[in-house]
């Protein structure tokens, strides 16, 4: 209790911090914070949480809000009941000051073996994954249509262009080993996370890094110079040799879950 005058007194000076321009001339400021700022998202959850999260507890008993930061997901019965709920969360938005995105905001139906009405809009993204009708297997191994969720293109594309950035082929001071201990980590985290829904999804990733690590070898060691099909069978032996020097290469991570095909 003690401790709350000091976090309101932070925020305040943060908040009436000057703003520094190119020219290097401060400019005095009564609202908003610096984007990037660490206060920033705090006060936006805070404020999303009085504003949007308790309000449609009270007004819209009926739905269920999934929300990350300013990124939501409502989930409703009809077609006619998401739209009610969307003119109502405009109006309070912009009761609060704020705008429903036009673009990135739309009515998505979950279309499935279960529901199989036509829709011009099927799919959308949200936490990094990919939401739209799949085939699945059930227990009894019969094949059907699913709602549900894998790691989305987007995502795919930023852990590529991460991998890209750790100019693995030009490790060449570096053990396999080494190489493990540098990335596994992250590779660990991927897996984890994205691999919770159609884990065979991130195969693309696993083959994306032993391209590297295939370029890594030929730069390194003179047998393997200008040999790239010599060095992809090397890769394959150690694979088998050292299944735990990456996550991709263990069986367990090549494994469905989820029911997916």
């Amino acid at each position: 209790h003690c401790q709350i005058p000091w976090v309101v007194l932070y925020i305040e000076r943060w908040l009436k911090a000057p703003m520094v321009g190119a020219d290097g001339e401060e400019q005095r400021r009564d609202r908003g914070t610096p984007q990037g700022g660490v206060i920033s998202p705090v006060l936006a959850n805070l404020f999303l949480h009085y504003t949007l999260d308790r309000w449609i507890k009270t007004h819209c008993r009926s739905v269920r809000l999934c929300r990350y930061a300013d990124d939501g997901v409502i989930h409703c019965k009809s077609q006619r009941q998401a739209e009610w709920v969307l003119a109502q969360i405009s109006q309070r938005l912009v009761d609060c000051g704020l705008l429903i995105h036009p673009g990135k905001t739309r009515i998505v139906y979950c279309k499935d073996v279960n529901r199989q009405q036509e829709h011009e809009s099927i799919e959308f993204s949200f936490l990094g994954y990919s939401f739209r009708p799949r085939k699945a297997v059930d227990k009894y191994g019969r094949v059907y249509v699913n709602f549900s969720p894998a790691v989305s293109p987007a995502a795919l594309k930023s852990m590529r262009q991460e991998i890209r950035s750790w100019h693995l082929q030009l490790k060449n001071d570096k053990s396999l080993m080494d190489l493990s201990r540098m990335f596994n980590p992250i590779l660990r985290g991927w897996w984890q996370y994205y691999g919770r829904f159609y884990r065979s999804k991130l195969a693309i990733i696993g083959e994306h890094l032993d391209g590297y690590l295939v370029r890594w070898l030929m730069r390194k060691f003179k047998y393997f110079a200008g040999h790239k099909t010599r060095a992809w069978r090397y890769i394959d032996t150690l694979k088998q040799r050292y299944p735990h020097v990456f996550v991709h290469w263990s069986g367990q991570a090549k494994g469905r879950m989820m029911g997916a095909v």
